[in-house]
């Protein structure tokens, strides 16, 4: 039976989590769709570089990915600790890096200010950067919609809601990593597989898993 979110990933606590978000209908994520005779492999950019922007802006640490035909897998930290830290400058930057409501310098820097200086708005975006929920939803969302815009349909993208898996200790998070890594393998779609995506890291830390985890590195560590 599904479980609260609260008690898998609780408000404002640190955690390591193993993610799983899985499309709906037919839709593919990334792949070949042999029906159709199309091949979207080049919508597993959309999710790696949405990743990385959110790196640098939610108080998460992206130990692992896999983009698959039909779903995705995240292995990711919860750093609620750091976030307590941001000034108020700091929150309203990087909600706005997220949710920039306007492509105009100056519109930006004013939309920032004003959200620095209304403490209630400040306390609910910090939540919100430091929350797996809040990321997830916003690694999903933009995806949904590019996708179904270019599918020329409505409706869901992907199901209801991501599994979460906490992860309680070192070991399980590397068992975690390796699943992660290993998972194109045992769906047998090494054609769509490169070195680079073998460790679903940015390039600037690609190192093996093992030699991540011994040092503390995350794949993609978001700058806090």
């Amino acid at each position: 039976m599904p479980q609260a979110r609260e008690r898998t990933a609780p408000t404002n606590c640190s955690g390591y989590y193993h993610c799983v978000s899985r499309c709906v209908r037919r839709d593919w994520l990334c792949g070949y769709d042999k029906v159709n005779d199309k091949n979207y492999g080049y919508r597993r950019q959309w999710v790696e570089d949405r990743l990385l922007a959110l790196a640098e802006a939610y108080s998460v640490s992206i130990y692992a990915y896999a983009v698959m035909s039909n779903h995705l897998h995240v292995v990711e930290k919860v750093d609620a600790v750091a976030a307590q830290d941001w000034s108020h400058e700091e929150v309203a930057r990087r909600w706005c890096l997220v949710f920039p409501g306007s492509d105009d310098p100056g519109a930006q820097q004013a939309r920032i200010a004003n959200i620095a200086a209304a403490l209630e708005r400040v306390a609910i975006y910090r939540d919100r950067m430091r929350s797996l929920s809040w990321f997830m939803r916003s690694l999903a969302e933009p995806v949904a919609r590019q996708a179904n815009r270019e599918d020329d349909c409505t409706g869901r993208f992907w199901e209801g809601r991501f599994k979460a898996q906490a992860l309680a200790d070192e070991r399980a998070l590397l068992a975690a990593m390796v699943y992660t890594d290993l998972n194109p393998i045992r769906a047998k779609s090494g054609r769509y597989w490169t070195r680079r995506n073998s460790w679903r890291s940015d390039a600037r830390h690609v190192v093996p898993i093992e030699a991540r985890l011994l040092a503390g590195i995350p794949a993609i560590q978001s700058f806090v």
